[in-house]
């Protein structure tokens, strides 16, 4: 097992490297720049910013500073955030965001779970149509539409949570953002453990449980669940990956300032080191969820075994 995490770990350096390759020259081929303003700089301002960002080098030379500064663990200053690093950002932000996420998780995972289940041992009879209805409203519903709504019924009208804000993570203010957030992953977490749940009480193994005169709960939980949960784990790998490191809109409606935010603003204003720090930090989360879901595989599947 650990020879097999150090491999995939080793194995991860290449794709990491050449994510910032793209992302560093792709960035760059996009019209404008960080200090591209209406009323334009002067020419010796502009030529002591350059400087100082090392952006008059070579683009080359720009490209091989970035990559031993990142193998150090520094993202560089921000162009548009002056006063802070990108270390800094991240330092305020990334909790704020792994927060929200987490929380938006785990709750997909129960309700989203639960749902599935019910829908799974009452199919094709109202409570399975009522759940699948409610799951294909929530993926087809973008967050965008969701989080105003919310915010129009239970901030504005009925005036039981507030409409924005963080307040150092305060529950009235978490629980809009982190519904808003969790609403289609329910959704999504619904539906496959709907179906996976139908094949496995079907599966030889429930059926001899079941002859053997095991409790209902036994069967379900024990066996049937066991399996039926594989296609959400790898689902999930991307999925919490994209929670934890914050959504843009999300965070944007909400004026929570999670990483979210500054990748939009960054985006915007042309700041290269926040948004490629941005891509980094999310393809880290990306490789390092795929690999526990692979882990996760084999303690969950007898079958899978990592040698």
């Amino acid at each position: 097992m650990l020879r097999y995490v150090i491999g995939r770990l080793l194995g991860a350096i290449p794709t990491l490297f050449l994510i910032i390759t793209f992302s560093f020259f792709l960035i760059r081929i996009a019209p404008g720049g960080p200090f591209d303003l209406e009323r334009p700089l002067e020419a010796k301002v502009m030529e002591n910013l350059s400087r100082i960002y090392h952006l008059n080098e070579p683009l080359w030379a720009q490209y091989l500073l970035y990559l031993k500064s990142v193998a150090a663990l520094d993202f560089g200053p921000s162009f548009y955030f002056r006063d802070f690093s990108i270390n800094e950002l991240f330092a305020e932000s990334l909790p704020i965001s792994m927060q929200l996420g987490l929380s938006a998780l785990c709750l997909a995972l129960v309700v989203g779970g639960t749902l599935g289940v019910i829908a799974a041992l009452r199919q094709n009879q109202t409570t399975d149509y009522t759940v699948m209805a409610a799951a294909t409203l929530g993926v087809t519903i973008p967050n965008f539409v969701v989080a105003p709504v919310l915010t129009l019924i239970l901030g504005v009208w009925l005036g039981w949570l507030p409409v924005g804000g963080w307040n150092n993570g305060a529950f009235v203010n978490v629980v809009l953002p982190v519904v808003t957030l969790a609403l289609p992953q329910v959704a999504v977490v619904a539906r496959l453990t709907r179906g996976s749940m139908i094949e496995a009480l079907r599966s030889n193994h429930v059926r001899t449980a079941r002859a053997y005169g095991l409790s209902a709960y036994l069967v379900i939980v024990v066996h049937a669940l066991r399996g039926a949960i594989l296609p959400v784990v790898s689902y999930l790998g991307p999925a919490a990956a994209a929670l934890l490191t914050g959504s843009v809109v999300v965070e944007t409606i909400f004026g929570i300032p999670g990483i979210g935010r500054y990748f939009v603003q960054g985006a915007l204003n042309r700041d290269y080191t926040l948004v490629m720090g941005t891509v980094v930090v999310v393809a880290c989360f990306v490789i390092l969820f795929n690999l526990i879901v692979d882990l996760l595989y084999a303690l969950l599947d007898p079958r899978v075994r990592f040698d």
